[in-house]
Formats: C-alpha cells, structure tokens, sequence
C-alpha cells in the first residue's frame, strides 16, 4: 500500500528570506518613480508643444480665412431666383495664397446653395450642427491625402429662405506646426538628457550622505567591548534613528540588569553550596584523623557519616534546586504548552511527599477532584479542570510549594494541597497551606526572592523553592498570592501560629468531559 506523496525537498527546507538592502530600496523607490514620470514628462512636453506650435499658424490661417472672405460679394436674390456669390477680386485671393512657398494653402468658397464657387473643389464642407455667422472656427482633416488645418466661417445669410449662409474655407498642411512642434521638444528633452542622469548620481550621494550615520553607529557599536553595556549617545544620530537608538539602550540596560542578576544567582549560589561542602569535608578529615590515631569509636565514627550524609543531602538539594531555578528561567521552551491535570499532579505529589510528612509527624492531606470525602486520594470525583502549560514545570511549582509547607511547618501540624475549580469557568485554583509560623507581609515580596530566607526561621533550606514557584508561575500567566491562613490574634490565642496559604491562580483553558 502505497503512502501519502512525501513533499519535495524545498518544500521541506524553505530558503531563508533574503536580506534587503536599506540603501537600495531607498534608491529604488527614489527612482522608479522619476524613470516612471520621465515618459510621462516627454508625452505631455508633446502635446504642449503641439499646442504651443499651433496657435501663431492658426492665427495666420484666420486672417488669411478673413481676407478671403472680405473680397466675397454676396447678391441677394429672391423667392423665384438664387442669391449670387463671387469675389470681388479673385487675385487677391490668389495672392494671399502664395504667401508662403514652405506650405500647400487651399481655400474655398460655396454660394448659397452651398454650390463651389472658387478655390479648391476637393476641401471637404464642415459637419456643422448649428451655423454661427461670422464665427471663426477650426478643424483638423484631409486634402489630397494631406493633412491639413482648417479654418473656417460662414458669412451672414442672404435672407432668402431655402438658402445657406455663403462658406468661406482656408486650409494649410502641417509641416511648419511639426517642424516647430519638434524644435520646442528638442529644446525641452535634450537638457533631460543631461539632466536625468544628474539628478541620479545626486540622489545616489544624499542617500550615501544620509546613510553614514547609521554606518557611523554600526562602527561604534562594532568597536564596543563584550562587557561594555552603557547605553549609546543619542544626540548624536539623526532624529529618525533615535527611537531605534532608544530601543538599543533599552536592550542594553535590561541585558546589564539581567547578567548582574545572573552574577549575583552565581555568587549566591556559590556561596549556598560552599557550606555543605565544607562540612562534607571537615566531617570527611575528621573521621579520617580519628580513624589514623586508631581511635575505633563506632559511634563517633556514625556522627560523622551522618553530619556527611547530611552535608551531601544539602549539597544534591541545592544542586537539584539550581537545576530546577534554571529550568523554570528558560524563556524558550522547546515543548509547545499542552493539557496539563493540576488535580492529578498534585495528588502524584502529595503520594511523593507521604514518607517525610510521616518522618516528621505532619498531617499531609488533598483536598479537590476525585478525592473522596473522607481525604483519600484515588476516589473518583466530578470533572477537573484543564490548564495549558508546561507539565514538568508545573510539577516543580506544586512539590516546592508542598516541600516549603512540610519545612516550615512544625511536628503535629497539618499541611493540606488544595485544588478548586472557579465558579465562573476562569481560572483553576491551587493552594496549599500549612499551620507553621506564617510570613510577615513585609517579607512577602522579598521571599519570592532568590536565596532569601524569613527572618526568625533556623529551618534548613536553600531559599529556593518559592522563587522556583514564582518564576513558574510568572512562565505561565498565573498570579500568586501570599496570605495567612488563619487570623494572628486568634491563632496566638490558640498557642499556634497563623500559618501560610499559598494560593495559585491558573487561566483555565478547558473543561475536560469524563473520560477523556
């Protein structure tokens, strides 16, 4: 059975976008345009020039249609005869139309029946809707395959009805309005020529110009030290570079912040695992003296195994806590979030935690979904709610948050992990709390803090684990708060301390059915 159609290569592998260039894409934008406009420029310079071209000939041509037609002498006729149309001195018309040997010149003249009196017989009649008298006008058309420009007038009507007002045309061909035509765009693209190419390398230096401080900066930053994060002059870029300038230094300070952060975890940490070190070693030296002076005391010899064990104990804790500090750091994490059961990791965890609360004389319980009313765990209950996040780190959060409880928490008391679904279907809730000593609400903050420790404690941890769960929990959206669990005045006048109640607020992202 054959399986689906593998994709081709590229298409597994899709090539990197490639890199634009600033300055090139300036340039472009700069000069599509101007190469764009330019024909433009040159058709429009045309069509002026034409019309520029045009009027002294058309003026010429409208006096010419003029003196022909004051030399036309029109006898008016009557009903039973035809109006009479004739010049009164033919060579003067023939005259005017050897004005210029350069350009053929025809005119004519119709009478009042719109017969052909004089001129040339072939100059097309005008298509002329509504006949103004005495009114000049022009016309581009054709004679003897020539084009030529026509002016034209009608004369005043004679009066007889059935008659037109006589017809007076004078046409002339277009060569002079070309050649003129063409000098004017000769004298007007010619310097483009010249102009254009200027105009480039011009735009080509001011972009260069424009461009050199952000290659100035980019020296700068190049010829900085790894270890130089001050922030970079402003004043001296541009005003358009300055945000990004801004937004450099920005960078930079959180980068200071967080490496000097970074310096003193490593310092802390340091300085956290060189005391159960040292006690594995002055334990380890000292069994090894009492062993060498031949002194075979089996319980000497047990303390210090002990002391050693327990040094080692420490060291692996803190170690374990580093590792876990470091993990709940990490912005990128390579698994996507997924369907994590808050109710059933902290069930997992509360199982894990069973042997020490025992050690230790403390009443671990749960409290939530499938747990039965009577406390244990396993029972099956209604359906829980669903969070998307990282599932190893939300174990890491529930056990510090459990561990810190059965720390602080003295022998006979209670610890208890709860998990309570929001009324309203917003958030899945996550507490645990205890009846130890309680956190002043000064130090609440400051708890939260790496390697910190409350005051008045001779508990013996790493000052880890609630900075673990802060970090988790800021990792996934949720909100944390800090609280006493019961109210002081009443707890000291039952001999007891208020206690911590850590509570956990997680964005629900669905509710899950039964059996899913």
């Amino acid at each position: 059975m054959l399986g689906p159609a593998m994709p081709p290569a590229h298409d597994l592998h899709p090539r990197p976008k490639e890199q634009r260039s600033l300055f090139g894409e300036i340039l472009d934008w700069m000069l599509a345009p101007l190469l764009l406009l330019w024909p433009m420029s040159v058709a429009l310079t045309w069509m002026v020039a034409q019309s520029i071209a045009s009027r002294p000939f058309d003026r010429d041509l409208a006096e010419i249609a003029r003196t022909v037609a004051r030399q036309v002498v029109v006898v008016a006729g009557s009903a039973d005869k035809a109006s009479a149309v004739h010049l009164r001195v033919p060579e003067v018309a023939a005259e005017v139309l050897r004005t210029d040997d350069a350009e053929k010149v025809y005119f004519q003249l119709l009478g009042a029946r719109g017969e052909f009196v004089a001129g040339e017989r072939d100059l097309p009649v005008p298509d002329d809707g509504m006949i103004t008298p005495q009114a000049l006008k022009y016309r581009d058309d054709e004679v003897h395959a020539d084009a030529v420009r026509v002016a034209y007038l009608w004369l005043p009507a004679t009066g007889v009805p059935g008659e037109l007002p006589p017809l007076v045309q004078v046409a002339e061909t277009l060569d002079k309005r070309s050649r003129l035509a063409t000098e004017i765009i000769k004298g007007v693209i010619v310097p483009q020529f010249v102009v254009l190419p200027l105009a480039v390398l011009l735009v080509w230096f001011a972009l260069a110009r424009g461009i050199k401080p952000l290659n100035e900066l980019q020296q700068r930053i190049r010829r900085r030290e790894a270890s130089d994060l001050s922030p970079l002059a402003e004043r001296d870029v541009p005003e358009e570079v300055a945000p990004l300038v801004g937004a450099i230094n920005d960078l930079l300070g959180r980068l200071d912040q967080s490496m000097s952060a970074q310096k003193h975890f490593l310092a802390d940490a340091a300085h956290q695992l060189k005391t159960p070190l040292a006690g594995l070693r002055m334990q380890a030296e000292l069994a090894q003296r009492e062993i060498d002076a031949g002194e075979h005391d089996p319980k000497a010899l047990k303390r210090s195994l002990q002391h050693i064990a327990h040094s080692s104990e420490r060291a692996a804790h803190m170690v374990n806590q580093l590792l876990a500090m470091a993990r709940a750091e990490a912005k990128t994490l390579s698994r996507p979030p997924e369907a994590v059961d808050l109710a059933a990791l902290a069930r997992e965890t509360v199982r894990d935690f069973v042997p020490k609360a025992m050690d230790k004389r403390i009443d671990l319980g749960y409290e939530g979904p499938e747990a039965s009313a009577a406390g244990t765990v396993g029972a099956a209950g209604p359906p829980l709610a669903c969070m998307m996040g990282q599932p190893t780190l939300v174990r890491e959060l529930v056990r510090n948050l459990v561990d810190n409880a059965l720390q602080y928490t003295p022998a006979g008391g209670t610890v208890t992990a709860r998990v309570m679904d929001d009324p309203f279907g917003q958030v899945v809730v996550l507490q645990v709390e205890d009846t130890g000593p309680g956190i002043a609400e000064a130090e609440r903050l400051l708890v939260l803090q790496p390697f910190y420790r409350a005051l008045g404690t001779d508990v013996d941890g790493s000052g880890l684990g609630l900075a673990i769960v802060n970090e988790i929990a800021q990792q996934h959206g949720a909100e944390l708060a800090i609280a006493d669990a019961r109210p002081r005045g009443s707890a000291a006048a039952q001999g007891m301390g208020p206690g911590t109640l850590f509570t956990v607020r997680f964005a629900l992202s669905r509710r899950l059915a039964p059996g899913v």
